[in-house]
């Protein structure tokens, strides 16, 4: 009975989100405007991180299931996370070895990329950094200017290398970093800055960057985008057994922040990942990772209601460009990548609200539905 009433509430209007006024060109971001696509309809694709699970990666026949279940559910984009490794916040290099050597990772990409494409889904590359030590690769500080110059040389060397495949592979959009606070907010930005503009003359597509949602206003790099690009784990809530009233307000109050961002920067605002666990008052902390978890009671419903609180503002705001939800897996039947109260949506109620989100009008859309 709490199901069946939950999926009678969660039900995106398309006559109310139609009613919205229409999305209108962006300076600075004509590619956007002159696709004339409908709004990004996204999943994060993670890899398999396990180097025990041979096969079932990236452009293998389980990835080609995932691409389907996308598909079906109404997805139009996906986004594919290949990774470097840092051994820790030091900043020494990027080992660009993942679960594999870097030839076979860089051959799965590709022949990911060309699957997507034959389904008719566009595709997003996000060169990602995978931290040994277990830190947040937003703190990484190599400690001198010396030290610096260092790191951004072997960070340039790693995203030009997936800058020169995504544009071989024709790919739509491209991410120049992810989460690099202690590079991107700060006096280090015109290195930063510098290595966009080398990234425009290899990479023709859409260029964005992946801030974190509490350090994209202080995010010094954003003139250098075609759409401003967040990592939205945006709390809609500060306390527990928050009502569905309170998270939309929540959800209300991230649309305001992104409006503004959007109208202060005259870009639209795509979420890079947005998501929420399994458990218990996700929108709460939702940054908070599943692996650090115990005894966690898996809460389906919880989940699927901060989806929606989020998603029901959003796809009314004309200067949102969409999101890729964070995330799926490139097995589809692979449950050793996350605990059971993890993030993905996969046959979970929230895949429901997905489903129905993809399936709506948004205020946002330039061309047909999908």
């Amino acid at each position: 009975m709490i199901r069946r009433a939950l999926a009678l509430l969660l039900t995106f209007s398309p006559a109310l989100v139609a009613a919205a006024p229409v999305a209108r060109p962006y300076a600075g971001a004509d590619g956007w405007a002159a696709a004339d696509n409908a709004a990004i309809r996204g999943a994060t694709i993670g890899p398999i991180e396990n180097g025990y699970h041979p096969g079932v990666g990236y452009g293998s026949p389980p990835f080609e299931r995932t691409l389907a279940e996308t598909s079906a559910q109404g997805g139009t984009w996906i986004a594919l996370t290949p990774f470097g490794r840092v051994h820790d916040l030091t900043g020494r290099g990027i080992d660009p070895r993942f679960e594999a050597p870097s030839s076979e990772t860089r051959a799965a990409i590709r022949a990911s990329i060309r699957e997507a494409h034959a389904r008719g889904l566009h595709v997003f590359l996000v060169p990602h950094l995978w931290v040994e030590s277990g830190d947040w690769r937003a703190k990484i500080d190599p400690g001198s200017d010396a030290g610096w110059t260092a790191w951004a040389a072997s960070y340039r060397s790693f995203l030009l290398g997936w800058a020169h495949l995504a544009a071989e592979e024709h790919v739509e959009l491209l991410s120049l970093g992810v989460e690099l606070r202690s590079w991107v907010t700060t006096s280090r930005a015109p290195s930063f800055v510098t290595l966009a503009r080398e990234v425009r003359k290899i990479y023709p597509g859409l260029l964005t960057y992946s801030a974190n949602w509490d350090d994209v206003d202080q995010t010094i790099i954003l003139g250098e985008l075609d759409v401003v690009g967040i990592n939205a784990f945006y709390p809609l809530a500060d306390h527990e057994g928050a009502t569905l009233a309170e998270l939309l307000a929540g959800g209300e109050s991230v649309r305001q922040k992104v409006h503004a961002l959007a109208e202060r920067w005259q870009k639209p605002v795509l979420f890079t990942e947005m998501g929420y666990t399994t458990r218990p008052d996700p929108a709460v902390k939702p940054w908070e990772w599943p692996d650090g978890m115990k005894d966690v009671k898996v809460d389906e419903e919880a989940q699927a209601l901060a989806y929606f609180a989020l998603l029901q503002p959003m796809t009314a705001e004309p200067d949102f460009a969409g999101f890729f939800v964070w995330r799926v897996y490139s097995d589809p039947d692979d449950v050793s990548q996350e605990a059971e109260w993890g993030f993905s949506p996969r046959a979970k109620l929230a895949g429901h609200v997905l489903k129905d989100a993809f399936g709506a009008q948004w205020s946002a859309d330039h061309g047909p539905l999908p």
